[in-house]
């Protein structure tokens, strides 16, 4: 069973929604800042927003067809949804939070699907309790349990695991890709933190400003990104502007100076003609920052420079240097503690060839 999807919805005079998909059995991520449409276009295939036009099918039962005049409401689509507040009914046991999607089936039925996908999550120990009385986990683990005892055509998720550590994360993935290898329903998953593309995704989906940027395997999507809005969103934090030097095609690389500055990059080669402009994308986490001059090294990019500011966010800290251009460096804590860093030191910064991206603006 595959889901395609072609819609068209406008929000405002300034943005709209305006995307075609397909996505097969399995997860499917659904990637892109705060405000692309991920959101929007979940409830259009929920059937809690109707789109202005478009088709959309689920397997064989077309939910939503423009031109037909059909638009199947939300409650006969068998979608389910998990939104990131998990909506559990407070007042009720997990068993009984489970089996509310089963109103109509017998009291014999409700009880065995529920010890069945209660079993499958691993949350049999807590059915008795009501949320408030269960760790975190088991609740995102209850939220989906609801969602999947109804055996829905279709499964959205709307970033439900966010509270939750990786590990976390990936066990409760993990017994979802376990239950979908019986059901093989197409699962998509939005997000806009781009780990969770690796660590969750068979198949990435981009949205930028309600339009698809970009779509494939995570590798295809986030390693090798076409354009720099694309590359910011997949975390590239270090942009310049170059100009192509030497082309070393037997290497399958090239040199690009930094414009404004003596100091060049090797980058993988591209077809892009010596003199030419070009711009370079790097992560700030591909760069290895040293207090010593490096040596015996198999990275072909190493710059001098001055540190010039050194930040904490969470558990990483942030290090500017200027080595003609300014990069941003992020390191551990522990690291930074270990080599003395000081404002106005001299550092070496250290980049491998194939850590840096040519990409388009």
């Amino acid at each position: 069973m595959s889901l395609s999807v072609s819609v068209r919805k406008r929000l405002s005079a300034s943005f709209s929604l305006d995307v075609s998909f397909t996505a097969p059995p399995g997860i499917t991520i659904v990637f892109g800042a705060s405000g692309s449409g991920k959101t929007t276009l979940l409830r259009c295939l929920a059937g809690l927003a109707r789109p202005d036009a478009g088709r959309i099918a689920i397997g064989q039962q077309v939910v939503f067809d423009s031109a037909e005049g059909r638009h199947v409401q939300a409650h006969r689509r068998n979608v389910g949804y998990v939104f990131q507040q998990l909506a559990l009914f407070p007042h009720m046991s997990v068993a009984h939070n489970l089996e509310y999607g089963l109103a109509r089936e017998s009291s014999d039925v409700r009880r065995a699907r529920t010890r069945a996908i209660a079993e499958s999550l691993r949350i049999s120990h807590v059915l008795g309790r009501k949320p408030a009385a269960i760790s975190g986990g088991e609740r995102q683990r209850a939220a989906l349990a609801r969602s999947l005892v109804t055996d829905p055509s279709l499964l959205l998720l709307d970033e439900p695991l966010t509270a939750l550590d990786h590990v976390a994360q990936t066990r409760i993935i993990e017994d979802l890709r376990s239950w979908n290898a019986a059901h093989g329903i197409p699962i998509l998953y939005v997000t806009h933190a781009h780990r969770e593309v690796f660590a969750l995704g068979e198949r990435v989906i981009v949205l930028d400003q309600g339009r698809l940027a970009a779509e494939g395997t995570p590798y295809d999507v986030m390693e090798t990104p076409a354009h720099e809005p694309l590359a910011r969103l997949a975390g590239f934090e270090n942009f310049f502007d170059t100009r192509v030097g030497t082309r070393r095609t037997e290497a399958g690389t090239m040199l690009c100076r930094l414009e404004a500055t003596n100091a060049e990059l090797e980058v993988p080669l591209s077809e892009t003609p010596t003199g030419s402009r070009v711009r370079v994308a790097i992560r700030a986490g591909d760069i290895l920052l040293a207090t010593e001059e490096p040596r015996g090294l198999s990275a072909r990019n190493i710059l001098l420079g001055r540190l010039i500011s050194l930040t904490r966010e969470g558990t990483t800290s942030i290090a500017e240097v200027d080595a003609g251009a300014r990069f941003v460096v992020r390191l551990t804590p522990s690291a930074c503690e270990s080599l003395g860093l000081a404002i106005g030191d001299r550092v070496w910064l250290i980049i491998k060839t194939h850590s840096c991206r040519i990409v388009s603006t």
